[in-house]
Parts: structure tokens; sequence; C-alpha cells
């Protein structure tokens, strides 16, 4: 094998474990990233329409409040505290379907299926005040504490996907750790083998040439040759050797 050859494949192996190493911090790092995004992405989901039924039941709340304690609506439009009610529940229900269609965790199900089944019986209230078919005895023994077991139930879904969160953030912590100890140790690993190319190739290749070197200058000697020069350099030797033998093969005589 020639020794251009020998530099090409070394430079080669070379090039190999660096691009080897940034493929595999890019996969995992990349792995990493993915993961922690899908694994909360759902729970985020669930906080964001718990948080909005919550919004849109205090407003709901509000419109029953001033259509049964201000029938005038004070300052307000006609008909002003009817359409915030009704606006406020289509959010509402909007919400909780989109949370019915986003169970996650243990348990998750039971409350949501409690949200929905309570949120009829606050509906068929709610529609009786908004409706003037009730007054202020039915706000306060009915719908408050109905509005009271609708805004538990939020809160049960929201705090259940907040602990899922909090819990999935630890092994996404932990994963994220072992997968670097893994990155870690695969580049030790790459480090090593090129701390040892980097070692043994130019000690191949020096002691090469330096061998060619020291049979030149057994051979000058032999022919009785010296070297114009004292040096180290065993490329520089070669060289010179070389042409202090050719210059003697000119001038040696015909037979």
């Amino acid at each position: 094998m020639t020794l251009k050859k020998k530099l090409t494949l070394g430079l080669g192996f070379l090039f190999f474990l660096i691009f080897a190493l940034a493929i595999f911090y890019s996969v995992y790092l990349g792995k990493l990233a993915r993961d922690g995004q899908d694994i909360l992405k759902d729970n985020y989901k669930s906080l964001i329409y718990s948080k909005n039924m919550a919004l849109a039941l205090e407003d709901m709340r509000t419109a029953v409040a001033n259509i049964v304690f201000n029938p005038a609506n004070g300052n307000a439009a006609p008909g002003y505290y009817e359409k915030l009610f009704d606006a406020n529940k289509a959010k509402f229900e909007e919400n909780l379907g989109s949370e019915r269609s986003n169970i996650t965790e243990i348990h998750e199900e039971e409350y949501v299926a409690a949200l929905a089944k309570g949120y009829e019986l606050y509906g068929e209230i709610s529609r009786r005040l908004v409706t003037r078919d009730g007054g202020a005895a039915l706000y306060f023994s009915e719908y408050q504490p109905a509005v009271e077991k609708l805004q538990r139930l939020i809160n049960d879904i929201n705090d259940i996907n907040m602990q899922a969160v909090e819990r999935k953030s630890q092994l996404a912590k932990r994963d994220s750790a072992r997968i670097i100890n893994l990155t870690a140790g695969f580049g030790v690993f790459c480090l090593i083998l090129a701390f040892g190319y980097f070692w043994y190739f130019p000690f191949y290749v020096s002691n090469s040439i330096a061998y060619l070197a020291g049979r030149m200058e057994q051979l000058l000697q032999k022919s009785q040759i010296t070297l114009d020069t004292k040096t180290n350099d065993e490329a520089f030797i070669l060289l010179q050797g070389i042409s202090l033998l050719e210059n003697q093969l000119d001038v040696k005589p015909k037979d």
C-alpha cells in the first residue's frame, strides 16, 4: 500500500469519526426535543381548555347575576347580558368538547364525564334564569351550587394535567440526562480513537521515513560520501542523499 493511500485512509477515518459524532449528537438531541414536545403537548391542551372553561363559566355567572339582580340592565344595552351568556355558553361547550377528545391521564375521563353531566344540570338551571323563569331563590339554592360544582371539576381536570406535566417533566429530565451521558460516552470513545490515530499514524510515518533516512546515511558512508550539512530532517537527508548519489553516478568513469 502506498504512503499516499495510507494517508488518504487515515484522514478518511478521522473524517468518518467527526461525521459519525455529529450525526449521533444531531439524532439524539433532535429525538430529545421532539419527545419533550410530544409528551407534554396534550397536557398543555387540556390546561388551555380548562382555563377557557373557567373563564367562560365566570362570564356566564356574571351575565346570569345581572339578569337576575339587575333586570333593567343598568347602563348596558338591552339584551347585552343575554348575548354575553350565549357567547360564553358556546365557548364553554366548544372547549368541553375539545377536552372530551383529549383524554390522556388516569381518572381524567371520569372528571370530564362528571363535568359534562354537571353542565347539563347547569344548563337547565341557567336557562330558566336567563329567560327570567326563576329569581333570586333559584339563583342561590340551585344555580350557585351548580357553578361551584363545575368549578371544582374544572380545577380537578386542571390539577390532574398539571401533575402530569410535572411528572413527565421529571421523566424527560431523566431521559435527557441518560442521553447526555450516552452521547458524552460516545464522544469520549471517538476522542480516544482519534487520539490513538494521532499518536500512531504520525509515529508510523515518521519511523518509516527515519528508517529510510538512516539507511541512506549508511549507504552514503559506504560510498564515502559526506552530507553537506548536519540536520535532523529525515526528508532533507533522503533528498540530499539521492542528489549526492546521482552526482557520483554522473562523474563515475565509463568502462
